[in-house]
């Protein structure tokens, strides 16, 4: 039997204010909250996979980034100026949109035309289904 994975159901971080980490993820990607409570929330990130918060008074050091998918690049300016300008956070140089959350976690915001989303679906039904991903410009 091999392991066939679809895609990513959840991601977790640590964040040292929940009630701030709420507020900016609500605000900066305007996510849908799912769930709530003493010290957690939960919200949707796309159809099947979910962004868990957890209050922690002395979060571990950050290890590694997560990914937000966006429609076009248009919105990745938008989160990109509205990072920059109401929250004075700058992206990481070198990267479209990369940058550090007031919590200490790395976000990579990325594009339905980056190659990525082809990872979410399995090679064979992506042909079945003739889904073509190409650039609106083209």
């Amino acid at each position: 039997m091999s392991v066939k994975v679809y895609g990513c159901n959840h991601v977790a971080i640590d964040v040292d204010d929940i009630e701030k980490a709420v507020a900016f993820y609500e605000d900066v990607f305007g996510l849908e909250k799912l769930d709530e409570g003493e010290g957690d929330a939960f919200f949707r990130l796309g159809e099947h996979q979910f962004l868990a918060m957890f209050e922690r008074k002395k979060p571990s050091e950050p290890r590694g980034h997560f990914g937000i998918i966006v429609h076009d690049e248009s919105q990745i300016a938008e989160v990109r100026e509205k990072l920059t300008k109401k929250y004075g956070i700058q992206p990481i140089p070198g990267f479209r949109c990369d940058f550090r959350d007031p919590f200490g976690n790395r976000v990579q915001v990325v594009d339905l035309h980056d190659e990525s989303l082809v990872w979410l679906l399995p090679y064979q039904e992506v042909q079945k289904a003739g889904l073509i991903l190409s650039r609106s410009d083209e």
